[in-house]
């Protein structure tokens, strides 16, 4: 299996099956999706929709790889509103044939302390079940270092979970994601994000020339098995030349990569 290109929907213009072509259009391989919800967009589990993705999909061929739920970052990972959106959030992974589903710790799901993680690892633990179950993989990302990244998949254990890289969030947080591949190696999702940084919002460097340092990070990450590289810098001001020079960036460093998941 080789390595695919990929971009995720909700640094996009577009949404749905809209996005999906968008991938297409663009050259993508494959494309990972955002379940929505109060400012992100409509639910995609909403009558119809998860349909229309599916079948646009089929009519261009790209593939769908993951389902992100960033609500939860609205939320709160660990609060009472999170179980049934994540229940949403595998269950639509499981309507849309994806493998991996997984749930983001930002802003209001911040693992930011002994409580935070404690909670956050019950939860994971929870969901992690019920991924189980589904056939599913469950990925958190986060910005744990090393020895507490391996805590939580301890606590977690479960042989569905998964550590979802971002190649830049660590680098923001003060730490290295080239170390955070060498320790956790094992526990990483096979789906990577690409970005590059800063700034955290607007138009973004392009890939492989601001302080994230992904030549490090994808030196290390030769590995492990790599399925997908997943573009997430910002291209929601429709900048199709920009977003065409990152996909032309990761498609040269994808031959690299096995794309064997595990």
């Amino acid at each position: 299996m080789t390595c695919a290109v990929g971009l995720a929907e909700w640094r996009l213009p577009a949404s749905g099956a809209a996005a999906v072509r968008a991938a297409a259009g663009a050259g993508a391989d494959g494309l990972q999706l955002d379940l929505g919800g109060p400012g992100r967009g409509p639910w995609l589990d909403a009558p119809g929709r998860t349909d229309a993705v599916r079948a646009a999909a089929d009519a261009t061929g790209v593939r769908l790889l993951a389902m992100a739920g960033n609500h939860l970052n609205d939320v709160g990972l660990t609060s009472a509103a999170a179980r049934p959106v994540l229940v949403r959030l595998l269950d639509t992974a499981v309507a849309l044939g994806v493998p991996l589903a997984f749930a983001p710790s930002f802003r209001r799901s911040a693992i930011d302390g002994p409580d935070a993680f404690a909670a956050t690892a019950a939860t994971l633990r929870w969901a992690s079940a019920e991924a189980v179950a589904r056939g599913l993989l469950l990925g958190s990302e986060n910005v744990l270092p090393c020895a507490q990244a391996r805590e939580l998949a301890a606590r977690v254990a479960s042989p569905a979970f998964r550590l979802v890289l971002d190649c830049y969030n660590p680098v923001e947080a003060g730490l290295r994601p080239d170390c955070l591949v060498a320790c956790c190696g094992d526990l990483l999702a096979d789906q990577v994000h690409l970005k590059d940084g800063p700034p955290g919002t607007g138009a973004t460097p392009p890939l492989g020339t601001g302080t994230a340092g992904l030549d490090a990070t994808l030196g290390a990450l030769r590995r492990v098995p790599v399925r997908a590289l997943v573009l997430e810098n910002d291209y929601r001001d429709g900048d199709s030349a920009r977003l065409a020079a990152d996909l032309a960036w990761a498609r040269r460093h994808a031959p690299t990569f096995s794309g064997t998941p595990r």
